[in-house]
C-alpha cells in the first residue's frame, strides 16, 4: 500500500481554442461506428517526464501554444458534441476550445517512482494528478478533450488527459497528441495531416450485417463487484516470461502467435479460474479490440484518420471447456477471432449497430482486451524526450488493456494492469504464477 502522500495546487481551469480566428464554423456528423453505445464516454491517461532541455523552458506555457496551435488542424476537437435524429452524434465546430489545467505538484518523479516501481498503473495517487472539471464526464455540450501539465518539483512535470472516446480511437488520440508534442518542438505543421472523411465508416444502403457479431448479444448484464471490494495490480511479461509461457504450445503455434494472443488466453483462462462465479456450461467472453487500420486502402480510410477505426470481436466458450482445454486451443480461438476482423466485417459492423439501434457490447461475463503497445504512447516527445511511462492512467474491473513498459532488467516488456475483487485477484495471481513455474519445465510432446 502507498505511503507517499503530496499536495496539489491546481490553477482554474481555462479553454484553449484554435490559434487561428478562421477555423471553419461547420457541423460534422461522426461515423455509424464511432457513435456506439460503446464509446459515449471519456478515456483517460498520462505522461511523466524527466527535467530536460533548458531549466527556464516551462512545459505548460509551451505546451498550451502548441495545443492552441494542433487545434487549428483539428478544430473538431475544439467543439461540442450535440445529438440530431435517432441519437445521431454530430460535432459542431464551434471553436469553444478544450479544456486546459496548470497544476504544481510538491513531490519528486524519483519519489513516484520509489512509490510504483516501474511507474506504471495502477497509480494509488492519480486522483492526485487529475482535475475532474464539473460535468466534463458528459456527453453532449462539454469540452471533448482534457489537458492537464502537472509540474514537479524535480523539473519532471506529468500530462494527464481525457478524451472523448467518440470522436478518436487511441491511434487518432496519439496522432493528435504527437501533433501538439511537434509544434511543442518547434516544428511549422504537423507531420501527419488530420483528415475526417467519418463517411467511409457508416453503415451501407441497405443495412446487412453478413457476420454474426456474438460481441453485441442481447444478453442480462452479470452482476459486477463494488469498488470497495476491488484491487488491482500490474503484471509485467518480460520476454523471459513469455518464452516461458510459449514452451507449452506446438511448435506450428508457437512461430505462428503473437505474443498478445497467447498472453490474452493465458489471462482470460486465469480470470476465469479465480473469479469462481460461473457454472461450467455458462458462456465466458473474452472481447479484443482489433485495429482496421491495416485494411486502409479496401476500406479507404485515408492518411491522417483520426476517427475511431477498431472493431470489437468475441471468443465465446463455456466455462469448463475454457479451463479444461489445452491453452493452444485457446490461443487458436483468440487467433481466428482477430483473424475474422477483414474489411467487410467492419462494413458488416456497421451496419448491425445501425440496423439495432447501436446495441452495447454483450457484458455478461465479458473481459475485454486491448493492445495499446503499438499505438505510440511511449513515443510522445513534447521535447523533454519520451516519457518514462506514457498510456492509460487506470484500470476497471471487466477490462484490461496491453502496455509497452521497461521490467527490471531494462528489457521490452509488457504490463497488464488488473481489477478484480480481493480474494480473485489472489487466485489469478497464483494462476500466472503456477503457469510460469510449469511452462519453464514443460517441454511440448509430438
Amino acid at each position: 500500500m502507498s505511503t507517499l502522500s503530496f499536495t496539489v495546487l491546481w490553477r482554474e481551469p481555462v479553454l484553449v481554442g484554435p490559434g487561428s480566428p478562421r477555423t471553419p464554423r461547420e457541423k460534422k456528423r461522426l461515423s455509424d461506428v464511432d457513435d456506439q453505445d460503446e464509446l459515449r464516454s471519456h478515456i483517460r491517461g498520462i505522461f511523466f517526464y524527466r527535467r530536460g532541455r533548458l531549466a527556464r523552458d516551462d512545459p505548460v506555457d509551451i505546451i498550451r501554444r502548441a495545443l492552441s496551435e494542433a487545434l487549428v488542424h483539428y478544430y473538431p476537437l475544439a467543439g461540442r458534441l450535440r445529438e440530431v435524429g435517432n441519437r445521431k452524434l454530430v460535432v459542431d465546430c464551434t471553436v469553444q476550445g478544450v479544456t486546459f489545467v496548470k497544476a504544481d505538484a510538491d513531490v519528486r518523479l524519483a519519489d513516484l517512482e520509489a512509490d510504483v516501481p516501474g511507474l506504471m498503473p495502477p497509480f494509488p495517487w492519480i486522483e492526485e494528478l487529475c482535475f475532474e472539471v464539473d460535468g466534463s464526464s458528459a456527453l453532449l455540450n462539454c469540452p471533448l478533450v482534457i489537458i492537464q501539465v502537472t509540474r514537479l518539483l524535480c523539473g519532471g512535470f506529468a500530462v494527464w488527459h481525457s478524451f472523448n472516446h467518440t470522436m478518436c480511437d487511441a491511434a487518432g488520440f496519439i496522432q493528435f497528441l504527437n501533433a501538439v508534442a511537434e509544434l511543442a518542438r518547434g516544428l511549422p505543421a504537423p507531420t501527419v495531416a488530420p483528415a475526417w472523411s467519418r463517411e467511409v465508416l457508416d453503415a451501407r444502403s441497405p443495412p446487412t450485417p453478413a457476420f454474426p457479431h456474438r460481441e453485441y448479444d442481447p444478453v442480462p448484464r452479470t452482476q459486477t463487484p463494488t469498488e470497495d471490494d476491488i484491487v488491482r495490480r500490474a503484471f509485467v511479461f518480460g520476454p523471459s516470461e513469455v518464452a516461458a509461457i510459449e514452451k507449452v504450445m506446438p511448435p506450428h503455434l508457437r512461430d505462428r502467435a503473437t505474443s498478445f494472443e497467447v498472453l490474452a488466453a493465458v489471462l482470460w483462462r486465469a480470470r476465469t479460474a479465480a473469479l469462481r462465479t460461473l457454472w461450467s456450461d455458462e458462456e465466458a467472453r473474452l472481447v479484443t479490440v482489433v485495429s482496421v487500420r491495416r485494411h486502409s486502402t479496401a476500406l479507404r480510410l485515408p492518411a491522417g484518420y483520426y476517427g475511431f477505426a477498431c472493431a470489437y470481436v468475441t471468443v465465446v466458450m463455456a466455462a469448463g471447456t475454457l479451463l479444461s482445454c489445452s491453452l493452444a486451443e485457446v490461443v487458436e480461438q483468440v487467433r481466428e477471432a482477430k483473424a475474422s476482423v477483414t474489411p467487410e466485417y467492419m462494413r458488416s459492423t456497421a451496419d448491425l449497430l445501425v440496423l439495432r439501434g447501436r446495441p452495447p457490447l454483450a457484458r455478461a461475463n465479458m473481459f475485454l482486451l486491448s493492445d495499446l503497445r503499438h499505438v505510440g504512447f511511449q513515443r510522445v516527445d513534447f521535447g523533454w524526450g519520451e516519457p518514462v511511462y506514457g498510456g492509460p492512467s487506470g484500470i476497471k474491473f471487466g477490462s484490461a488493456f496491453f502496455v509497452a513498459v521497461k521490467n527490471s532488467d531494462g528489457a521490452d516488456a509488457v504490463a497488464v494492469p488488473v481489477a478484480l475483487p480481493t480474494m480473485a485477484m489472489e487466485k489469478f495471481a497464483a494462476e500466472i504464477q503456477s503457469l510460469l513455474k510449469e511452462s519453464i519445465d514443460v517441454t511440448y510432446l509430438i
